[in-house]
């Protein structure tokens, strides 16, 4: 008798993948711990260099496995959606505990801080300028990987294509003034709990932008290589879902921190 049963589900093979990537980020952090004592950042790119060999290696047999072996049935790909949620969800509770932060600081200022908010000395950001290009800019992103959606939706390649391109260059756009806000900003990290909590919470928002442009700039490739159809295409969904996220995690962090804190 077959000890061998028909199913819908996946049972994923041995993969060197899971623990080569944790090893590259404890080699990160190491290094990153290395360069915050002694400015030597060696250790913490050479980290960063598996991690992102690792990540591509591993992307890679996941599409292998999506694609070509047709391995994500409809069950599966209910399970990722399940998964990807939930991951969305710790994000959401991620920066809640930011913002917690923020508000517990900024509603009772301390006397050490003046007894107000923003603390004596500290120059906030003008929110009508950069912050508010920002958004705009984010806002726009949000309707263009929609746009993209349907066009995907649709089975029209070049409206799904086009959509996605201007997705990934407004969001490279928005690191960019992201950057350029940091390099003049008239305080640092270390002026009190507004600078701690501005750069921890404003610079988390930009790795996950940075996170996301790199999600959207892979489904870019696959949707060149035709890997995606119209009802077949949990990988651009799950970018979506997340770049969305993003956007409205930077809407509260506009209107709390840029607008009502300054």
């Amino acid at each position: 008798m077959s000890m061998h049963t028909n199913h819908p589900y996946h049972l994923v093979t041995y993969s060197p993948w899971p623990i080569v990537a944790a090893f590259s980020i404890m080699v990160a952090m190491l290094g990153f711990i290395k360069f915050s004592y002694e400015f030597n950042e060696k250790l913490m790119f050479m980290g960063m260099l598996i991690l992102t060999l690792t990540t591509i290696q591993w992307w890679r047999d996941v599409v292998r496995e999506s694609t070509y072996q047709g391995c994500h049935t409809k069950e599966v790909m209910t399970g990722l959606r399940w998964g990807m949620i939930l991951f969305i969800v710790s994000e959401v509770f991620f920066f809640v505990s930011f913002f917690w932060t923020f508000y517990h600081s900024s509603l009772a200022p301390a006397i050490e801080l003046g007894s107000s908010w923003p603390p004596l000395g500290i120059i906030p950001f003008n929110a009508l300028q950069v912050p508010l290009l920002n958004t705009t800019v984010l806002l726009a992103s949000g309707i263009t990987i929609t746009w993209s959606h349907h066009g995907l939706l649709e089975n029209n390649y070049n409206q799904a294509t086009q959509g996605l391109i201007f997705t990934i260059i407004l969001g490279l756009y928005f690191t960019a003034l992201q950057l350029y806000e940091y390099y003049e900003a008239p305080f640092t990290i270390a002026d009190s709990v507004f600078g701690s909590t501005f750069f921890v919470a404003t610079g988390f928002h930009g790795l996950h932008v940075i996170i996301g442009t790199t999600f959207l700039i892979t489904c870019l490739s696959r949707m060149l290589f035709m890997h995606f159809t119209s009802n077949h295409h949990f990988g651009f969904e799950a970018a979506a879902w997340y770049w969305h996220f993003v956007d409205v995690v930077w809407l509260f962090l506009y209107v709390s921190i840029y607008w009502w804190g300054s």
